[in-house]
């Protein structure tokens, strides 16, 4: 396996990681009670001559844990996996972009934004009621349990802005903006972009955007990364202005 090509593959596993993890072989079959794809589907690196069977052994793994079979396919897959998961009729979905920019001295310091250690719960309500109601978890524990534990899987640095945070006199908790961000050496991984419907169109993403960059750059970090679906051209823009450019591309195959 290139570690070059599989660099950004190993970063988001990292960054998003799933609390429940079985190695096979050099797969990773990744569970969170099904929330979200990218925790809940095999992260398929290396060269595999046992392809078909691997394959069917992964099936077999996902039917058991009562989920779907899905694999995350990125620059690092194994070579013909997406052949392989074509011939059997798994959908392509949700098509994603690998953003990154530098974090240098000319980087904005938004110190005085606060970077919080851990989520508050308006934070946590904030990133769900964006991107949360998307997502049922399977089994007894609910979804935005299990998206709790990914995201405070790992080190990181939470950003929230907007309501009575940062001045806004009538404290409006549906005015939110919020990021989190997570060190990695010398990449920082922006994860959890998310802005409330009332507060677009203000800069408040652009200025979590900011912040985040800002603290990463004060942990060592000297460049970003962010995923960002193909088909979100608002956040595509906002991260272009921002001085991110695409790097490298991934996407899902869900079995039928």
């Amino acid at each position: 396996m290139s570690r070059d090509l599989a660099q950004f593959d190993l970063l988001v596993d990292e960054a998003w990681p799933a609390p429940g993890r079985a190695a096979e072989g050099s797969w990773v079959y990744r569970h969170a009670g099904g929330v979200t794809k990218r925790a809940n589907s095999v992260l398929p690196l290396g060269e595999r001559a046992d392809l078909p069977e691997a394959v069917d052994r992964a099936e077999r793994f996902y039917a058991g844990a009562g989920l779907p079979c899905v694999f995350s396919v990125g620059m690092g897959a194994t070579p013909g996996l997406d052949e392989e998961l074509d011939r059997r009729g798994y959908r392509l979905v949700d098509p994603t972009l690998v953003m990154t920019g530098p974090l240098s001295a000319d980087t904005p310091d938004e110190g005085v934004v606060e970077v919080a250690g851990a989520p508050s719960e308006r934070w946590l309500r904030t990133w769900w009621s964006v991107d949360g109601g998307r997502h049922n978890a399977a089994g007894d524990v609910p979804a935005r349990v299990w998206a709790e534990r990914i995201v405070t899987g790992v080190p990181a640095g939470y950003v929230l802005l907007g309501g009575d945070s940062d001045g806004d006199a009538d404290g409006n908790e549906d005015r939110n903006a919020v990021g989190r961000g997570v060190p990695q050496g010398r990449w920082l991984g922006i994860y959890c972009m998310a802005v409330q419907p009332r507060a677009r169109r203000r800069g408040l993403g652009g200025a979590v955007l900011r912040a985040l960059a800002a603290w990463g750059r004060r942990q060592g970090a000297d460049s970003a990364y962010l995923v960002v679906t193909e088909a979100n051209a608002a956040a595509r823009a906002l991260y272009e202005r921002e001085g991110f450019g695409v790097a490298g591309r991934y996407h899902y195959r869900v079995r039928p």
